[in-house]
């Protein structure tokens, strides 16, 4: 280790900077002419909007898993805990391809907990540990909500034009979805081993 130089300038972060900010670059809800990708400001525009819902859906169901990785007890303790988890890394590929759509389209993809709290439409789960039927319950409804939303938005994608978007809803999105519905909806039994009350 070489000794510290008292004459050599010393590198230090500027500090506090978003105190006297300027303007900021982009606000959310717009969408920027930098990318010449051949799609209408409006298309672009609406095609955001639905991928930015989806985004929060999606980072949503995604902390679902994980809260259900981590929380989850029982005689399928560990088939779950294993299937939550491989569900929970799919969901966060989801996340990043469709904040890159949206940026590519040249939009703003919500980003922080709180704005996707008030954005999402799956219901918030509560704190507490709940039983491993009870969350499965909770998990295929999330589900069923990003489906019914990918249809709705694939077609809409579709009729303006849209393939990048189209492509990316039906290819990842949905398939994804699908296959973990298939997956997560093999633990529904007539007689589960735990009844939640």
């Amino acid at each position: 280790m070489r000794p510290v130089d008292r004459n050599e300038p010393q590198v230090q972060p500027i500090l506090n900077q978003q105190k006297n900010a300027p303007a900021p670059l982009q606000k959310y809800g717009t969408v920027s002419q930098r990318l010449p990708i051949g799609l209408t400001e409006q298309v672009r525009q609406e095609s955001v909007t639905m991928l930015n819902q989806l985004l929060a859906d999606t980072i949503s169901l995604r902390d679902m898993y994980k809260k259900h990785h981590w929380q989850v007890v029982g005689p399928t303790f560990y088939q779950l805990h294993l299937l939550y988890d491989k569900h929970y890394e799919e969901q966060s590929e989801l996340v990043d391809t469709i904040a890159e759509r949206i940026q590519i389209l040249g939009g703003v993809a919500v980003a922080m907990a709180a704005d996707v709290a008030e954005l999402t439409s799956i219901p918030r789960p509560p704190k507490d540990r709940e039983e491993a039927p009870v969350q499965v319950s909770r998990l295929l409804e999330a589900h069923q909500i990003m489906l019914k939303n990918c249809h709705d938005y694939a077609k809409r994608a579709d009729d303006s034009g849209d393939d990048g978007t189209n492509d990316l809803i039906v290819s990842d999105v949905m398939r994804t979805n699908e296959m973990q519905v298939w997956f997560v909806s093999e633990h529904v039994v007539d007689t589960p081993l735990a009844r939640a009350d």
